[in-house]
């Protein structure tokens, strides 16, 4: 405002389709009372907070490690993977980050040269290489990454298996994902930090 004062608006105001959309032409709250809409709203408002620590804890972790976001998935992908005993290549790595051979090149030489990949033969492969992960990063890696993890963990084993249950129903109604049929379910499930290596190994 000119004068230097701005109004306060609650946070939840912007995640009010009372507030946001009264004449509701695009989020219908019909035969919903005042104290069931007030509820949603309070679901959006833990969500959005939710995702925005998320993203202060995220970016502080890359900082920490002065990485990028890319470089950061890369290093919980090899993490996972040498909990699980999987020989990552290049080709698998570029596959997970969804990036091409030649950017997959450069990152592997940026994080080579930082110290925290190292690149030798397959041990069953004499045509392709692996990548690992050093010792030192994967120390890093755990203690920034981990701990929060632990956390988001801890956080789901306290609610009972019922409430898991509406959980996971409500995100993934929330994400449009339908449920995983068994052809589709992965062989190998997330490691501690979150990452899900292949099943199958690829160049």
């Amino acid at each position: 405002m000119a004068d230097g004062r701005r109004d306060d608006i609650p946070p939840s105001a912007l995640l009010d389709p009372r507030v946001i959309d009264p004449g509701q032409e695009v989020v219908s709250h019909a035969g919903m009372d005042e104290a069931e809409i007030t509820q949603v709203v309070r679901v959006l408002t833990a969500i959005r907070g939710w995702r925005e620590t998320e993203q202060r804890i995220s970016l502080a972790s890359r900082d920490h490690m002065k990485l990028g976001e890319t470089d950061m998935r890369a290093l919980r992908f090899l993490v996972a993977a040498k909990n699980q005993g999987i020989a990552v290549t290049p080709g698998m790595l570029a596959e997970h980050l969804n990036i091409s051979s030649a950017a997959t090149t450069k990152l592997l030489d940026r994080l080579s040269a930082a110290g925290h990949v190292e690149r030798g033969p397959h041990p069953t492969d004499r045509r392709a290489l692996v990548v690992t992960i050093t010792q030192s990063t994967h120390e890093q890696v755990r203690d920034t990454v981990g701990r929060t993890h632990a956390r988001r963990f801890e956080a789901a084993a306290r609610l009972t298996p019922d409430e898991r249950e509406t959980v996971v129903r409500f995100l993934r109604d929330l994400s449009g994902d339908d449920p995983p049929t068994t052809a589709d379910a992965p062989d190998a499930g997330p490691d501690q930090h979150g990452a899900q290596p292949p099943s199958s190994p690829t160049r």
